[in-house]
């Protein structure tokens, strides 16, 4: 897997809202990815929860990445369904590993986990997304 990408880009790609959260892109390739959502006080809960919402993003964007993850910056992604289940609270930074499980012509499927900085597996997601040659 690679991680050698322009910076400001997730694997090569300028993702507006991936910026916005500042996700950082790990590891791509081989049908897989690893995004990171470092944690931000702006997007937790008082008790220091990283919000629901924040964990979306982190699974929409790293489960696209792993989607296109056998060529990067040539294809570009539209999520047609993303289903996630929060199973835990989730403390400081959050990674997501995503797999692709089948890459069709032009739709995708892939699923995900996300552990927070304690290991706590704290969502489970899959989703189905369009590819569309950049």
């Amino acid at each position: 897997m690679s991680s050698s990408f322009p910076p400001d880009t997730l694997f090569g790609l300028s993702i507006p809202l991936a910026t916005t959260f500042g996700l950082q892109g790990e590891a791509v390739g081989d049908d897989q990815a690893r995004v990171r959502l470092p944690f931000n006080p702006a997007y937790a809960n008082s008790r220091g929860d990283v919000h629901g919402g924040a964990l979306s993003v982190l699974f929409d964007c790293g489960l696209a990445a792993a989607v296109r993850s056998h060529a990067p910056v040539q294809f570009g992604v539209a999520t047609i369904d993303l289903s996630i289940h929060f199973v835990a609270a989730a403390r400081g930074d959050v990674v997501c590993t995503a797999r692709c499980e089948r890459r069709g012509r032009s739709i995708s499927f892939a699923r995900g986990e996300a552990h927070d900085a304690e290991g706590t597996l704290v969502a489970l997601a899959t989703g189905s997304f369009k590819l569309m040659e950049r």
